[in-house]
């Protein structure tokens, strides 16, 4: 009776994280077709070199954005495992304000080095006169940037999981589409990149101010403080890994832009974005599993409950390439007809599309092998795997664009994404007996 009893209560937690996942990924779908219908506007009405530019100052606001971010936006679900089982979940304001000031602290550090490097060297290096003033115009709201980012992961911390996937996915999007059309109409598109960079200053403001006003009502955050005090110190040594790991994963996915913006020029590097973009729909899948699991993650793993983290690892890897899948064969298959709807010209970019669905497939067979390394402290280890596939990238990205353009890209991509995820899976199972990958 007792095991029928506790069968039924492993059926129904395994039953309520694959609702759960499914409505994170309805609201993550959700984003993608309002990217996907923005995108659509985009390539059918701006000029590419205009589409080009803007794709080249996301990336940069990736790169940078992971770097004043600190690892801080992963570290925050770390915490909140942490202290949820110490039972000092009242700790987590302290803990969030701290991380605030050292977002802050780094913005305020990249501004200052970008003044530093100056207009000549960006300029010279990337083949662009005009491409330092938006730089700049980028680096100025990057502390908006960054505390918009911080504070997504912050609200699914705080179990405000849904309103998180709308910052994530719908809302940050919102002040360029309305801007993008409204400059169409008035013939100024080259303001495009100003229309993106604005939203994230109000969406800071608005996410800030709902993570304070829940810590304010909900009773759990409201209880006497605890004696032990997270410190700044303590706060860094377990983000700073994680930072590094995040930054190696979009260098991952940004030397190839910027190789190619430097080697191809703004037209290819619109087309190859695209590519990306389309690759994206599996992301979504597999990081929907992810938040899902990733609090869960750290809390059994704290708990030493070994049995139930590797079944939650096991029914994870089963979602993320039962959900993937699909959507490989779909895309391979309509692959033509999907990039024709943005354009003729954009059917350059089908052979890496191929490429990048079909890599991203085969990877999504290793499950959560990143929230599982940043959740159990494995933090260091995983950084330095994701070192080594950055300098693989870099070298991969530096030999093969020059001759095969955005093939070449998407072939470096791929080869790296399976090197880390391969290494990483090996490990977790030498150290921890524990398969994170598909059986």
């Amino acid at each position: 009776m007792k095991e029928k009893i506790k069968y039924n209560l492993e059926r129904a937690l395994a039953n309520k994280d694959l609702v759960q996942s499914f409505k994170t990924m309805f609201l993550r779908v959700l984003g993608v077709v309002v990217l996907f219908g923005f995108t659509l506007f985009l390539t059918n009405t701006y000029d590419p070199k205009i589409i080009g530019q803007y794709d080249f100052i996301r990336t940069f606001l990736l790169i940078t954005g992971s770097i004043c971010i600190l690892g801080t936006d992963q570290s925050i679900l770390y915490f909140t495992g942490m202290l949820k089982n110490r039972q000092q979940l009242s700790d987590l304001k302290g803990v969030y304000i701290k991380m605030i000031f050292f977002i802050l602290g780094m913005s305020l550090l990249t501004l200052s080095l970008l003044y530093i490097i100056g207009q000549e060297f960006i300029s010279f290096y990337l083949n662009d006169n005009k491409i330092y003033y938006a730089i700049l115009k980028a680096t100025s709201v990057l502390f908006f940037y960054s505390l918009t980012l911080f504070n997504t992961e912050v609200l699914r911390a705080l179990e405000q999981v849904y309103i998180a996937e709308l910052y994530r996915n719908t809302f940050k999007y919102l002040s360029v589409i309305i801007g993008a059309v409204l400059l169409f109409y008035i013939n100024e598109e080259t303001y495009l990149v100003d229309a993106f960079l604005i939203g994230f200053v109000f969406l800071s403001i608005f996410s800030t101010f709902r993570i304070l006003t829940v810590f304010d009502k909900s009773a759990i955050y409201k209880k006497p403080i605890s004696s032990y005090q997270i410190s700044y110190r303590y706060i860094f040594s377990k983000s700073y890994p994680i930072a590094i790991s995040t930054l190696a994963i979009f260098l991952l996915m940004s030397f190839d832009v910027i190789f190619l913006k430097k080697y191809k020029g703004n037209e290819t590097v619109a087309f190859y974005a695209l590519a990306v973009k389309l690759m994206t729909l599996l992301l979504v899948v597999m990081n929907s599993v992810n938040i899902t699991i990733s609090p869960k993650i750290a809390e059994l793993f704290f708990a030493q409950n070994i049995t139930d983290l590797r079944k939650t690892m096991r029914n994870s890897a089963r979602m993320i390439f039962g959900l993937s899948l699909p959507i490989v064969i779909l895309f391979c298959l309509l692959s033509k007809q999907i990039l024709m709807l943005f354009g003729k010209e954009y059917l350059a970019a089908r052979d890496p599309l191929l490429i990048l669905l079909i890599g991203q497939g085969i990877c999504s067979f290793f499950g959560g092998v990143q929230v599982y390394m940043n959740m159990t402290g494995r933090q260091n280890i995983f950084q330095v795997i994701l070192i080594f596939a950055v300098v693989l990238n870099f070298f991969l990205n530096q030999i093969l664009i020059p001759i095969y353009g955005m093939s070449g890209a998407a072939f470096s991509y791929v080869i790296s994404m399976f090197f880390w995820n391969l290494i990483a899976a090996i490990i977790i199972f030498k150290k921890d007996k524990i398969v994170v990958f598909l059986t």
